[in-house]
């Protein structure tokens, strides 16, 4: 991947169990579709109750959106050089590689276990952009994910494009 890494921020108007206040990383948007993850909405079950094998791991899993929860995602800082890694930006890889999750556990570095994902068909992302679903916060640094505690996320993203929530009218972008 090249460039900033692209935060979808979901709009005050935006209400759902499932997207209402998420930060989702986007992983991938072209002709064909979109997907990425929510990255502020931990679980209440820790990466140890979830896996075998994974004892100690007490990090919290997370719910990466509605999309095949039974997928996980390893976001992490640290490559570790092995076969399904994939560098987003320095300091933020991904894999779902379950060999590369057991050697980022083993390595002791920060993760966090992603599980399942928020996808679009071709043109849906789009679509919800422009009736104002989502603002899009780009960011050359994983600060973000790593630096600013799960419910702050939200609102420190719309804070970094100067937008304070109560001031986005519904209705989106109508050019």
């Amino acid at each position: 991947m090249s460039g900033p890494l692209t935060f979808l921020v979901a709009s005050p108007h935006l209400h759902g169990e499932v997207f209402g206040g998420t930060v989702i990383l986007l992983l991938e948007h072209d002709a064909k579709g979109a997907m990425g993850l929510i990255v502020n909405a931990p679980t209440p079950q820790p990466v140890s109750e979830l896996m075998a094998g994974a004892e100690g791991q007490d990090t919290p899993a997370w719910l990466g959106g509605p999309v095949d929860p039974t997928l996980g995602w390893c976001l992490y800082p640290d490559a570790l050089e092995l076969d399904g890694e994939m560098e987003l930006v320095p300091g933020l890889n991904v894999s779902s590689s379950l060999d590369v999750l057991h050697a980022v556990m083993e390595s002791g570095q920060r993760y966090m276990l992603v599980l399942g994902y928020a996808g679009w068909s071709a043109g849906q992302l789009t679509e919800e952009a422009r009736a104002g679903a989502w603002v899009w916060v780009e960011q050359d640094t994983p600060e973000l994910l790593w630096d600013i505690p799960a419910a702050g996320r939200w609102s420190e993203a719309l804070r970094r494009l100067g937008v304070i929530p109560s001031t986005i009218m519904p209705g989106g972008a109508q050019a």
